[in-house]
């Protein structure tokens, strides 16, 4: 059994983010903790630790918030005795809900959060600054849901030379044994400048986890094509790595995986170390 955390802002509450949580029970029993953080009020933020210079400034919930949050705990409670979930709910509406969060993760095997509702009040071009946050400091793999989407049956290796890729791979294929037979495609994105490090390396490593594997290369000038083909093939999930602490700066450029999550087609599983 897994412990999944699944994640709501105050304001929302994501059947996307819980249907991945049904979904994944089907092949093994999970225990599934609601997390149901505080509502951030953008106008109330003059800055937040690790994006900018100065701290969170964020009023406690009003009692509406307060309100809307238990009723969405409410919610997810039915919902989890109706799908036969073992579960357990609390808030998290201290002033720093999310460092509150990322300890959490540490107790954690996987999290689970919707990439277009999470904060939207912050912004609405996802991944926002208290996604990318979340993404940054987590300490267990995230997967990332549209609201609307199909179900997975087919999984995406994406590998681009980096240690957190190879990582990301890794941590899903220990995470989900069960997909072994499930239709793999293992993605390489080619340098113009040198030749993709570790090529038969990873190749052995994805071949011994998926039984039913095959091998892409994908040249630069196709790649952002390439990522809109993905978005189409509503029945993939993405497996990538992201950076890791000490390259802050370069998360989420205008990339292969942020513009992915920014399609909002297909369920992102995001691991580093």
């Amino acid at each position: 059994m897994k412990k999944i955390l699944l994640v709501f802002d105050g304001n929302h509450f994501s059947n996307g983010a819980f249907q991945m949580a049904t979904f994944l029970n089907e092949f093994e029993p999970i225990l599934v903790t609601g997390v149901f953080l505080q509502p951030i009020d953008y106008r109330d933020i003059i800055g937040y630790s690790g994006i900018g210079s100065a701290s969170p400034v964020s009023l406690s919930p009003f009692d509406s918030d307060e309100e809307l949050i238990t009723q969405n705990m409410k919610k997810f409670e039915r919902k989890c005795i109706h799908a036969g979930l073992e579960f357990r709910s609390h808030k998290d509406t201290d002033l720093f809900a999310l460092q509150e969060l990322q300890t959490e993760t540490r107790f954690a095997d996987l999290m689970i959060l919707s990439g277009e509702m999470f904060y939207d009040n912050v912004g609405k071009d996802q991944p926002n600054d208290y996604l990318k946050k979340i993404l940054r400091q987590t300490e267990c793999p995230v997967l990332i849901v549209p609201e609307a989407y199909e179900l997975p049956t087919k999984v995406l290796l994406s590998y681009d030379g980096k240690p957190d890729s190879v990582f990301a791979i890794k941590q899903f294929t220990y995470l989900f044994p069960q997909f072994y037979t499930w239709e793999t495609k293992l993605i390489t994105l080619e340098d113009e400048d040198e030749p993709l490090p570790h090529q038969q390396l990873i190749e052995e490593l994805a071949a011994k986890h998926f039984s039913n594997l095959t091998l892409e290369v994908v040249p630069p000038e196709s790649e952002r094509s390439f990522a809109n083909w993905i978005s189409e093939q509503r029945e993939y999930l993405l497996v990538a790595g992201a950076f890791g602490r000490s390259e802050l700066s370069n998360l989420f450029k205008k990339s292969f995986l942020s513009e992915l999550i920014e399609l909002h087609k297909i369920p992102v599983f995001i691991a580093h170390k």
